[in-house]
């Protein structure tokens, strides 16, 4: 009877931690994370207590970090099986694919409407929310791998571009997710009809960045010039 009672208490709180991480990853994605009060977020839940939230995850930064985690899981595996298939590419396409394909196939998966890659848009602007989100993903084995990949791929290029265009696929990849999912919500027309295609058309983009050519600089030029 104890075990038994234990047993549906775990289950009640697991069930409560995933109707507030819901809620909040939509409140959030909607109205910008530091606009949405945690009352807000116990209520839109259906928490007739409005601590709940800090009962259940503590600050809102531990609740930020909590549904990124709780997206993590599946990214991961969709990017460990891209992995698998690229092996010792030399390629970038495929590199590419590996870094830009798991979360449009994980929005995919999930149906209309959803909420995490606008979430993720509204996470990115403020700069310690954003550093959360750099040191969950640099958490990821297989997006290491990616990176590493990337590298590998790219000899050419300087370090200092390197970083720079990978800042910039990030943002590109995470707002134009965030664009689309906008776009079903609201029920207006998209470039791409389904998020294969928009992940296909995103790769062509990120490729065409990382081999862009190099205007040299103070930075980037080679010593003596």
């Amino acid at each position: 009877m104890v075990m038994a009672g234990r047993t549906a208490r775990a289950e009640q709180v697991g069930a409560t931690r995933e109707l507030i991480l819901t809620a909040a990853e939509r409140l959030f994605a909607e109205r910008g994370v530091y606009t949405v009060s945690n009352r807000q977020v116990s209520e839109a839940a259906g928490q007739g207590n409005n601590a709940a939230v800090g009962y259940h995850f503590g600050t809102k930064t531990d609740l930020v970090r909590a549904i990124i985690r709780k997206r993590a899981a599946r990214i991961e595996e969709i990017r460990a099986r891209l992995l698998a298939a690229t092996g010792d590419s030399t390629d970038v396409r495929d590199w590419v694919d590996c870094l830009v394909r798991p979360v449009p196939e994980h929005l995919g998966a999930l149906g209309s409407p959803t909420w995490y890659a606008r979430f993720c848009a509204q996470v990115m602007t403020d700069p310690a929310l954003r550093q959360v989100m750099a040191e969950e993903a640099l958490s990821s084995p297989s997006l290491r791998q990616i990176v590493d990949g990337l590298r590998r791929s790219l000899p050419e290029l300087p370090d200092e571009v390197r970083v720079e265009r990978g800042d910039m696929a990030r943002h590109l990849i995470v707002h134009v997710c965030a664009e689309r999912e906008r776009a079903l919500a609201e029920n207006t027309p998209t470039p791409r009809s389904n998020w294969a295609d928009t992940a296909t058309g995103l790769v062509d983009a990120v490729i065409g960045m990382w081999l862009a050519p190099v205007t040299p600089t103070p930075l980037t030029a080679p010593p003596g010039n």
